[in-house]
């Protein structure tokens, strides 16, 4: 006798990183449970509105954060970036561009130009083979 398979569940925390959302700011019964794959899937094919509102004005994560303003999450830190921050804000840095985000956006755009460097000169090297 085999007792009914248990349903695969995920921490808050997993669930949270995953939906691209800021865990503090997530309803408390989204943070003091575990959610199921059901569950989960059920948010990301119709979310409710407080996961809407949450991917729409914030508070939002670093990766996020990182995404929204072009630069990593190594140059968040470097920016004295170190808290959620909500899409207006995010918004507000991007039209002042303080000299700290304009130097990181560079420094990405260095990153990503070598990478597709690296990537066109593997292919390269592989037809070649």
């Amino acid at each position: 006798m085999s007792s009914a398979k248990k349903p695969q569940t995920m921490k808050p925390e997993t669930a949270a990183k995953k939906l691209g959302i800021y865990l503090p700011a997530t309803p408390t019964a989204f943070r003091e449970r575990e959610i199921t794959r059901e569950e989960f899937n059920e948010l990301q094919a119709n979310p409710p509105e407080w996961l809407l509102e949450l991917r729409r004005d914030g508070p939002h994560p670093r990766p996020v954060i990182a995404h929204k303003l072009n630069i990593s999450n190594s140059g968040l830190a470097r920016g004295g970036i170190t808290d959620a921050l909500t899409t207006a804000e995010i918004d507000r840095l991007l039209e002042e561009r303080p000299e700290w985000l304009t130097a990181e956006r560079a420094t990405q755009a260095k990153v990503r130009e070598e990478a597709r460097r690296v990537k066109e000169q593997d292919a390269q090297e592989s037809a070649q083979r």
